[in-house]
């Protein structure tokens, strides 16, 4: 009893320290993603016009992208490590897998990325025009390349496919390279997540030009720098939107409890409706008989067509999984969580008995516990449960997290349609509403971006590998306490950075282009 006490102290000091180092690594990463291209686009009109305004257009955008760069370095570079420190006994069981494309993310595109990089800030009066440019190209690829292999990572994570475990190692070994890497689950969310990011880059470059027309300052740089971001943010919006569909439709096959979390379903039903906005109603647990929602406004049969391509499909809710029992879309029959849970254990007692006979050179034992291993290990994670509710993540928190990156989403497409017609109809003459709206949309922007995060984590929970490996058997076998003081330590060194990131940005937008007397 006093090491499961144990256990679960590490297990939520060690989701907290992740979840606080992710945090703040993600409010730089996303800026990165985008700027880099815009800055790239920009520098290319530079280079076929020989302007001198984009040159020095490309330079700010330039330090502001440098400022964010450096931090997110920082900042990934510790939450990689706590893969090691704080998630042990994850990084073994699943590392020839995960570890192969973080591998790959370090020698080939961050290096790539590093590289360019120091051209780019450097190489102005160093290098010819066409090699710079080429330099900047190659900074906004490789950064996105670096998002590519770790999202693959994250998506084999929620969906985890092109491997075979090794009993003899306690490994999970790959056996397709190429499975893991266009995983439909990865493919979308690696598209989804740099759009996401293109998004806010957009809205952010959009914000700080606003404030520079609510100055009276560099009112052509403004205009042209919206002109790019509107028209960058409409395009990247528009994918969007269309892998936040395929998203849906892929998480209803492979994640089913997560979309039943994310629309406080727990009764499903043929021709499911999708839930615009509701307020579920409060403490609500599984098997109480109240009510999902307290109020809920929905669009008739949306959600059965964005989980099943057909508006009729049946989406089971939070009780359906739990209980089993309903016909599945391959027309086989659910199983309950409890019955998931006895398969689980399954695994588990024949894994034990395998190495047991293994090691008294019991070859026909063996070979039969391997067998029921094979079988069951589809369910091994579950086996670690004993309640089948405990399978049910946040639900109130995945439902509003979702509802506020999508209605969040749609206000960034208004800025931009708004933004690119007062930039090409009105001359660049914004009304002051505009203005204060594209400026307070900067920290918006941020915050829809990290409960698209929310909503992709907490979604898959109680889950460190969906269905293999629950966190509670992931943790590293540590002191709670040593998790505990590195949490409040990052929590003070990340703040101070944080601080000091953002004096340094202000300061650098204060001080401006100082172009506003240049003509394009």
């Amino acid at each position: 009893m006093h090491d499961n006490l144990f256990l679960s102290s590490v297990v939520e000091w060690s989701r907290l320290q992740f979840a606080l180092t992710a945090i703040f690594h993600w409010l730089f990463v996303p800026l990165t993603l985008g700027l880099s291209f815009m800055i790239a686009i920009m520098e290319t009109i530079y280079v076929k016009t020989g302007n001198e305004f984009w040159k020095k257009t490309v330079k700010f955008w330039m330090t502001v992208f440098g400022i964010n760069f450096a931090v997110g370095v920082a900042t990934g570079l510790i939450l990689e490590f706590e893969f090691g420190t704080n998630w042990s006994n994850y990084s073994w069981f699943v590392g020839d897998i995960f570890g192969a494309p973080l591998a790959i993310e370090g020698i080939l595109a961050f290096f790539m990325e590093s590289t360019f990089i120091a051209v780019m800030f450097f190489g102005w009066n160093k290098v010819g025009r066409k090699t710079h440019l080429t330099a900047s190209w190659l900074t906004a690829f490789g950064a996105n390349l670096s998002a590519l292999w770790i999202l693959v990572a994250n998506g084999w994570m929620q969906n985890p496919v092109g491997m075979e475990f090794n009993p003899d190692t306690a490994r999970n070994e790959m056996n397709s390279f190429w499975e893991v890497l266009f995983n439909p689950t990865a493919i979308n969310k690696f598209f989804h997540t740099i759009t996401s990011g293109y998004v806010l880059a957009a809205i952010v470059v959009i914000g700080i030009s606003a404030w520079f027309i609510l100055k009276g300052r560099e009112k052509l740089f403004a205009n042209k720098s919206i002109l790019v971001a509107s028209v960058f943010g409409l395009l990247s919006s528009a994918v969007l939107i269309f892998t936040g569909d395929s998203s849906a439709h892929n998480v209803a096959h492979t994640q089913p409890m997560k979309l039943a979390a994310m629309e406080g379903l727990y009764k499903g039903s043929e021709g499911a409706g999708f839930s615009m906005f509701g307020i579920p109603t409060p403490g609500k647990k599984y098997g109480d008989g109240k009510d999902e929602y307290v109020f809920n406004l929905e669009f008739p049969k949306l959600l059965s067509f964005l989980g099943y391509r057909n508006f009729n499909a049946f989406v089971p809710g939070i009780d359906d999984l739990i209980k089993g029992g309903f016909k599945k879309e391959d027309g086989s029959t659910a199983i309950s969580a409890e019955e998931k849970i006895r398969r689980g254990r399954a695994a588990i007692e024949a894994y034990q008995e395998y190495n047991k006979a293994k090691k008294e050179g019991n070859d026909v034992v063996a070979a039969d516990a391997k067998a029921r291993l094979e079988k069951n290990f589809k369910y091994y994670g579950y086996g670690y449960f004993n309640d089948p509710s405990s399978i049910i993540p946040n639900v109130p928190l995945c439902y509003y997290s979702f509802r506020i990156m999508v209605w969040l989403g749609f206000l960034f497409v208004f800025i931009f349609v708004i933004s690119l017609w007062v930039v090409l109809k009105r001359d660049g003459n914004f009304g002051k509403w505009i203005l204060y709206l594209s400026i307070w949309s900067v920290p918006l922007v941020y915050i829809a971006s990290q409960a698209g995060w929310i909503v992709a984590e907490m979604g898959r929970q109680p889950w460190t590998i969906q269905d293999l490996l629950p966190t509670v058997a992931a943790v590293s076998r540590i002191d709670a306490s040593s998790v505990m003081i590195t949490f409040f330590l990052f929590f003070i060194l990340f703040t101070i950075l944080l601080v000091a990131e953002l004096r340094i940005l202000f300061a650098q937008i204060r001080k401006g282009p100082k172009i506003s007397n240049e003509s394009v």
